[in-house]
């Protein structure tokens, strides 16, 4: 079985919570990850670059010297590629990066990023996180209460005051338990959950 403590938001133990095995108890699969990372890297490009090749940029129509008889290299035009104000050579167009997963692989992809954060022990669950005020030194206090810098707040919906506590705070990220992935969970050095979303998280992924 896998137990982690239930803390408070005073960093104090106060109970044990059991993790679902097959969700947080799986073999990691570093290949899984791997191709889930590539993916979501790619889908977040634009794909908007654009630089003008030499049959679009202005100018160039006139032959610049005659063919022969000056000694200098032949040239066509002044929109070459190695002239100045040039064309660019296989010049970047728009187009779309997105790579397409089916469901297995990101919900394996899923199980995988958890179940590595239960085996590095970096998981910590609250019983909640009842902020007095939506302050980034109210979140900071509950943070060094159980020693973290790093990390990744899963909440269960839509709380004002956890995530304008958080916006500020360097290294910290807050996401709903619906906008969870992969990416988010292992860029975090801990993730942290309430047990109200790690109940939503065991119900999806169970």
């Amino acid at each position: 079985m896998l137990n982690v403590a239930l803390k408070n938001i005073a960093g104090q133990t106060i109970g044990e919570v059991q993790l679902s095995e097959s969700v947080f108890g799986i073999a990691p699969n570093p290949a899984v990850l791997h191709t889930y990372v590539k993916a979501y890297l790619a889908n977040q490009r634009q794909g908007t670059q654009s630089a003008l090749t030499r049959a679009e940029v202005s100018g160039g129509g006139k032959k610049p010297w005659r063919q022969k008889g000056t000694g200098q290299a032949r040239q066509g035009s002044t929109r070459s590629p190695q002239w100045t104000h040039g064309g660019i050579v296989f010049a970047p167009k728009p187009r779309d990066y997105r790579l397409c997963l089916n469901k297995k692989v990101k919900r394996l992809a899923m199980k995988s990023a958890l179940s590595d954060k239960a085996l590095e022990n970096e998981v910590i669950v609250f019983d909640n996180l009842a902020l007095e005020a939506p302050k980034t030194k109210e979140m900071v206090k509950v943070l060094k209460n159980v020693d973290v810098c790093n990390a990744l707040i899963v909440l269960p919906g839509r709380d004002e005051t956890v995530e304008r506590a958080a916006h500020n705070i360097a290294g910290v990220k807050t996401t709903y338990v619906g906008t969870l992935n992969p990416y988010d969970i292992l860029k975090a050095k801990t993730l942290i959950l309430t047990q109200d979303s790690l109940k939503m998280v065991e119900e999806v992924y169970c």
